[in-house]
């Protein structure tokens, strides 16, 4: 509805949004140590660009140009965004990361070559919630880029690690895309 609504009020440019299940694992309820699941949070990376980006430009007439893709979460999926999306450059030049869990890799790890990211991300988006446990995470990432001069966007707001974090963060994020 969000993004309708945007579409409808050409805030946005049209775009096909596809939201699949980040776990890669048979039984994907959050069951017992969540954390013991995270190896199934990175198997989904090969799903993504092997099984969900070929499916997506076999049945819709999307442009498949990094320029054209953005990858995007929230908790979780903020992790896997930073994870996927800065590991895959030639895939993804948008990247938004809302309160990234602690799947997220060290930005160190990620952005070892900072000079080259500052030429390739069209955006790179963080949010961080104040009320949120997981904001160390944001904070830690927001610190290395800015230190290091790679542009972003940071944001940081009164709420927690909620639905609501998705839905502001989705409704800003989407309106900076692909312009």
């Amino acid at each position: 509805m969000i993004l309708d609504n945007l579409i409808a009020d050409g805030k946005v440019v049209p775009m096909v949004v596809v939201m699949p299940n980040g776990h890669a694992q048979p039984n994907d309820r959050p069951e017992g140590n969540v954390f013991l699941h995270a190896p199934a949070f990175a198997r989904f990376e090969r799903d993504l660009l092997e099984d969900v980006l070929p499916a997506v430009e076999a049945r819709y007439p999307v442009r498949t140009a990094r320029e054209h893709r953005a990858l995007a979460g929230l908790s979780m999926g903020g992790g896997q965004a930073l994870n996927f999306g800065l590991a895959h450059w030639d895939v993804f030049a948008w990247v938004g990361a809302f309160t990234p869990a602690p799947n997220t890799k060290p930005p160190e790890k990620l952005l070892p070559n900072r000079a080259k990211a500052r030429g390739r991300l069209k955006l790179l988006w963080l949010r961080s919630r104040n009320k949120d446990g997981l904001r160390r995470m944001s904070q830690r990432w927001h610190a290395y880029l800015k230190e290091h001069a790679v542009p972003h966007v940071w944001n940081v707001d009164d709420n927690g690690h909620d639905a609501r974090a998705w839905k502001s963060n989705l409704y800003s994020f989407a309106q900076q895309l692909f312009r």
